[in-house]
């Protein structure tokens, strides 16, 4: 259950801070709660973590309302919808683009939706923040990080993102995938959102890029406990920018297998299994390896995503966005080297 008192200081300066919450504003604090079909087929685990985001959210409603009573709070939830990327309905969309702050904290992202890009579009300030946890708030935590420092890391970062043209990422789980940059603009996420339109996830810490469509190749090695429920090792064959295989990686390479229908050469398949985002974890507080929101944050980590990449500079539009965090990475741009075994390289980025 969780303890307001131990999450209300993470609370408060996550909306005085990342958000810059002003008297006067409309805050929207919005969450997904699980539906009838997923009381049926999901987990008893699973089920327990989505109701404790849920009262997670609401505790957070309650601290913004004492603590901003000049502002205009409002809680909101809508059905649960299954998948990352998938769209939430027309009125948490009209819900959010009437609102000057949205904390979203659910358990499928809104990040990479037409509801979210209309709402930043409109001037929303949107922290997007799927699978978020309690803990998360908590001292030490990565809410808590020096978001100064980590902004300082994503611009000297970002500047080798958009000079390079080619990259290579390895691991020493087997992960060995070339592709290309060039013509591309990284992007950075800080967690400073104080500004009309600005969007990101909470924790933040992270530079992201949308690689060149049709120039990926090779394998993608996912470890066991890298993602939530992953027991075993899950392989992703990548070739000419596209997933052409899932091998291994259990019950949850199942699922991957159904989703992306690897035999399947068209729609909604293909726009899935697009190489859709190179990210590079900037937050030296992030550590949990089995939470999405939190595991691509880690300093020094890589992640690769699949599907979506409209919303950051890319061209292919998808019902799916999804992230798989690559460990002890080694990576280069252009032949040169920055990062080498999860560490990342200084000389780069001496100004």
């Amino acid at each position: 259950m969780v303890e307001k008192g131990k999450i209300e200081k993470g609370v408060v300066s996550m909306l005085k801070l990342n958000m810059g919450v002003k008297s006067g504003e409309r805050l929207l604090i919005t969450t997904d709660v699980s539906t009838s079909v997923e009381w049926i087929k999901k987990e008893s685990r699973e089920l327990a973590q989505m109701m404790e985001r849920s009262l997670l959210a609401k505790m957070v409603y309650e601290i913004a309302s004492e603590q901003f009573p000049g502002c205009n709070v409002e809680f909101y939830t809508y059905p649960s919808v299954g998948r990352n990327g998938i769209e939430p309905g027309k009125e948490a969309q009209e819900k959010m683009k009437e609102a000057d702050v949205v904390i979203a904290i659910t358990s499928y992202s809104l990040s990479h939706t037409e509801a979210r890009e209309s709402a930043t579009k409109s001037g929303t300030r949107v922290a997007s923040m799927p699978k978020f946890t309690s803990e998360m708030f908590y001292p030490g935590g990565p809410m808590m990080a020096d978001y100064t420092k980590i902004h300082e890391e994503c611009k000297k970062i970002v500047k080798l993102v958009d000079q390079a043209n080619d990259a290579i990422v390895t691991s020493p789980s087997g992960t060995n995938l070339k592709f290309s940059l060039k013509g591309r603009k990284g992007s950075i996420d800080d967690g400073i959102y104080v500004r009309k339109g600005m969007f990101g996830n909470l924790p933040a810490g992270e530079v992201y890029v949308a690689p060149l469509e049709g120039t990926t190749d090779g394998n993608l090695v996912v470890k066991r406990g890298w993602y939530a429920n992953l027991e075993e090792t899950m392989t992703f064959v990548f070739k000419d920018g596209q997933v052409v295989q899932v091998n291994g990686g259990g019950r949850i390479g199942e699922g991957f297998r159904d989703i992306l229908a690897c035999g399947k050469d068209e729609e909604p398949y293909l726009s899935r299994r697009n190489h859709a985002e190179l990210g590079i974890g900037t937050n030296p507080n992030a550590r949990q390896p089995d939470n999405m929101l939190e595991a691509e944050k880690i300093r020094g980590t890589v992640h690769i995503a699949i599907g979506d990449n409209s919303h950051f500079g890319g061209k292919v539009s998808a019902d799916l966005h999804q992230d798989f965090v690559i460990p002890k990475p080694t990576m280069k741009f252009d032949d040169k080297m920055v990062i080498e075994d999860g560490e990342i390289i200084a000389a780069p980025f001496a100004n």
